[in-house]
């Protein structure tokens, strides 16, 4: 692609040693121009990225329903960097303001504020939409996290994780003040994730348990208290049975929606643990189940499942048909490309965001019949 930009430095080596002073200002002139220059530069891949035609899904000639709207990889997406930190950065090479995905893991989404669980940042890192701002809770005591994992919110943004290490279930507020722990040690071999009911009475948590284990249930716990009530599921390949169970989502219709990853299905169960019907198979055709991984529902009560092995997430209906499916495996960094895909979430308008822990990434579809500045992404800073 041409540009104006020649990234030459041959104006540096006219600088010349007549006098300290005159040094000194060109030096001075020299960085200016160099950060400028950079910064043109630097704007040319995502021109070239402009330039690449819109990605729908399904593709043309049918009918289209979403369409690939952005990747995000670390803060500077959200947050840009002043121009005192632009030129720290290339003078120094400081990158202390940006930080970036590592080792993402599950995400959930309320009212604009995108919420990423980390667990080699171990934190949650937030992407502030409307705010147009970044920053991370989980760093400190009280409510220090150390691996955090699954992610939910419930009607008011307070923020559930599930913390792999300590295994408990932390609950903070919109803002990441901590706010209360649920669980421990005694109550779980492997808690992986969490869902919670929009009042946040009951509080789902899932046991992945172990290959010699028979931990593999959900646990279901009082969201004011924090006791222990009661368990869901037992070891097993039955209806209403589990192996290694992955993650859960709390329905709008009031039941949970259980990634049962080891029997390659979601199960649908009530909130008292009575199953209802099973989602999936195991197979490589598309509405069956290789390796599922996250799950998510929107407002019209469909299913959206990641699949690591299929590379892509698969929409079902509230039945269990499926309806679509979207992305691609790729061993390629590109839109709508997984290596490792795993958490998922549907935020109020319909945008669908999914973590992929290979590439170090969250990508963004909205639906076709959404403007992109409309909803509570349409605030997102102009690239």
């Amino acid at each position: 692609m041409s540009t104006s930009y020649q990234c030459s430095l041959q104006p540096y080596r006219q600088v010349t040693s007549t006098s300290g002073s005159l040094a000194r200002r060109w030096r001075i002139i020299f960085h200016v121009w160099l950060v400028v220059l950079l910064a043109g530069c630097a704007a040319a891949p995502e021109r070239e990225a402009e330039v690449a035609g819109p990605l729908y899904f399904p593709p043309p000639p049918e009918v289209p329903r979403f369409i690939f709207e952005r990747s995000v990889q670390s803060s500077s997406d959200i947050q840009k960097p002043d121009s005192k930190a632009r030129m720290r950065e290339v003078l120094t090479g400081e990158t202390g303001q940006n930080k970036s995905l590592a080792k993402p893991f599950d995400v959930a989404v309320c009212q604009g504020q995108v919420y990423v669980s980390d667990t080699v940042r171990r934190a949650v890192m937030v992407f502030d939409v409307p705010g147009q701002r970044f920053f991370e809770f989980g760093l400190e005591e009280p409510g220090m996290l150390r691996k955090p994992l699954g992610l939910d919110t419930d009607a008011d943004c307070n923020v559930y994780v599930a913390d792999g290490t300590t295994r408990r279930v932390m609950v903070y507020d919109q803002s990441g003040a901590f706010i209360k722990a649920v669980g421990g040690q005694a109550l779980f071999e492997r808690l992986s994730h969490v869902t919670v009911d929009g009042e946040g009475r009951r509080i789902f948590a899932v046991d992945t348990g172990g290959v010699s284990s028979d931990a593999h249930v959900v646990r279901v716990f009082n969201g004011s208290t924090g006791d222990h009530l009661y368990d869901i599921g037992s070891r097993g390949s039955g209806d209403g049975q589990l192996n290694l169970p992955r993650d859960i989502q709390y329905g709008r219709d009031g039941n949970l929606y259980v990634v049962d990853g080891g029997n390659f299905r979601v199960q649908v169960f009530s909130p008292e643990g009575e199953y209802i019907r099973t989602i999936g198979s195991l197979g490589r055709r598309y509405g069956q189940f290789a390796r599922p991984k996250g799950i998510a529902l929107d407002s019209d009560g469909n299913v959206y499942v990641s699949d690591a092995a299929h590379g892509n997430f698969q929409i079902f209906d509230s039945a269990g048909d499926l309806l679509l499916f979207v992305g691609d495996r790729s061993e390629k960094f590109d839109r709508a490309k997984y290596m490792l895909p795993a958490g998922i979430d549907v935020d109020e308008d319909g945008r669908v965001y999914m973590i992929d822990q290979y590439f170090r990434k969250l990508d963004i579809y909205r639906p076709v019949s959404l403007s992109e500045t409309s909803g509570y992404l349409g605030a997102w800073p102009a690239q």
